[in-house]
């Protein structure tokens, strides 16, 4: 038997970064990753001989400042922004340069203008919200002093942008991204962008009632304080999660792999510690489990501790992914038709009109893969040349439309669906078939078990209004503190969601060591 301050479940980044701010609080931590290595989805593979994918994320772009510079993470590469390329079929390449469109190639001056009054209208939208990510979602019924300054001041930036503003901000909130497109511009590129965009990673089209949410989601991130910036680390991907672990490790934080965790130790409503799979007892009186809410719940928890009606909320999250990773091993670097040379160290997306985007939506709704699909690709290994041997580059492809619940199963799925990806790619990179070494293809139902999330959701759970703020995962568990007490929340199923920010495990540790009660 073991004594710790706190125990941190899970070694992603969000774990980490909770087991940091919790061990410079003065607080003796431990985190216990079941995996072999730290990282979560950040955590790398090799999916080939020779050729290593950096996990499912190949871009940064919500990496939370304040949280970098307060848990002294060194990850460098920000000072350098990507560009964003769409690519249509025609050849001729729309460019987004700086953060989110800051300047663009391949337009009239007119759309330019238009599309840059859409960018500035949403980027100090999401700014509105962004003052809410920083701290615990306001409690109904206990609003603290901080959230009446939060709401404040995020009226007061209302107020001073005029009152036509104030209406539009509450006009826009829950539209969605297709009207605010249609509003705005008239290029088929770029409506298809900020279509995918908004709905990447959720499962919703762009015609979906509060779609544009997802596009404020993404806005609320910057790099260097430019909002809508991304970038990738110096080395690469496969650097973030070092960066974590480095930070941790300085502060005092012991972090055990290979070391699944059992059960949470839970008495009376009162937490005590965990037990490992192999039966080892660890105590503490604060657990923070940074993985899905759902198998925190349902699989490591007595149901008789935390009650049945939070239980049936628990199980209701909603949290089925709708995408899949590809990983291509190449012979040689790809040559997309219309892709600037300077470009090809950014992001690539695979789209020609908003219309392409809620086509693809279409089939998801029935449990059918999209005929046409879209997607987000990098080349990670020009960033990070040991990803490939000498010669060789790796293609990373975020996929869309791939539902979990696939009609057909996945089983019989996979193989059509990676003809029907490769096809797409082969039309704007002729000639890329012939140089595939090896392909790797995760839908959600692997990804579900490569990275033990539930669904196969790297959002921990659907980022739809029901599902967000004083909802995220649920009413009884939105503030980061749990109906067990000293059991608290930090994944990206809690507020304020997914992507590389940091921003769940550190809010979490910091109401642990501020004493709130709720």
């Amino acid at each position: 038997m073991t004594s710790f301050d706190a125990i941190v479940i899970g070694a992603g980044h969000n774990g980490l970064a909770a087991a940091t701010r919790l061990a410079k609080g003065g607080r003796k931590v431990l985190v216990l990753e079941a995996a072999n290595e730290p990282g979560g989805a950040t955590r790398g593979r090799e999916f080939a001989p020779g050729f290593r994918s950096a996990g499912l994320a190949h871009l940064v772009n919500r990496l939370d400042a304040e949280v970098a510079r307060d848990i002294g993470l060194d990850l460098s590469g920000g000072e350098t922004l990507l560009p964003t390329t769409v690519l249509d079929g025609s050849g001729k390449a729309v460019v987004l340069k700086g953060a989110y469109g800051e300047s663009i190639d391949g337009f009239s001056a007119e759309e330019a203008a238009a599309f840059a009054a859409m960018r500035t209208k949403l980027a100090f939208q999401a700014g509105v919200l962004k003052r809410f990510l920083r701290r615990p979602p306001p409690q109904i019924g206990a609003i603290a002093l901080g959230d009446f300054a939060t709401f404040a001041a995020a009226g007061l930036g209302l107020i001073r942008k005029g009152r036509s503003e104030g209406r539009d901000f509450l006009r826009m909130l829950l539209m969605n991204v297709a009207d605010v497109a249609d509003e705005y511009l008239t290029d088929d590129r770029l409506k298809g962008l900020v279509a995918f965009d908004a709905t990447l990673g959720v499962h919703l089209g762009p015609r979906s009632p509060t779609s544009l949410l997802g596009l404020y989601y993404r806005l609320t991130g910057d790099v260097a304080g430019k909002t809508g910036g991304q970038y990738v680390p110096s080395g690469g991907m496969a650097s973030v999660a070092p960066a974590f672990v480095r930070a941790a490790e300085k502060a005092g934080v012991t972090i055990r792999c290979g070391t699944p965790v059992g059960r949470i130790l839970a008495d009376r409503g009162r937490t005590s510690g965990v037990v490992t799979r192999d039966g080892t007892e660890i105590t503490a009186p604060i657990i923070v489990s940074a993985i899905h809410p759902q198998t925190t719940f349902l699989s490591l928890v007595d149901p008789a501790e935390s009650g049945t009606g939070f239980v049936r909320s628990v199980k209701n999250v909603r949290s089925y992914g709708n995408v899949a990773k590809l990983d291509l091993a190449l012979d040689s670097v790809p040559n997309f038709e219309g892709l600037p040379a300077a470009a090809r160290n950014g992001r690539i997306v695979l789209v020609r009109s908003m219309q392409q985007v809620e086509s693809a939506f279409n089939p998801a709704k029935y449990g059918e893969f999209s005929s046409d699909p879209v997607m987000e690709i990098t080349l990670p290994s020009l960033a990070d040349p040991s990803l490939a041997p000498a010669g060789g580059c790796t293609l990373s492809a975020l996929v869309q439309y791939a539902p979990y619940r696939l009609k057909a199963g996945w089983e019989a799925g996979k193989p059509a669906f990676l003809k029907i990806v490769l096809e797409t790619l082969e039309r704007h990179a002729p000639g890329i078939g012939k140089s595939v070494v090896a392909a790797s293809l995760m839908t959600p139902v692997d990804i579900e078990a490569e990275y033990n999330l539930p669904g196969g959701h790297w959002h921990h759970g659907e980022l739809q209004a029901d599902q967000l703020l004083i909802n995220r995962p649920t009413s009884a568990a939105s503030g980061y503190k749990t109906p067990i007490e000293g059991l608290y929340l930090a994944s990206a199923g809690a507020h304020p969601g997914g992507g590389i920010s940091g921003l769940p495990g550190w809010n979490a540790a910091r109401h642990i060591l501020s004493g709130a009660k709720a």
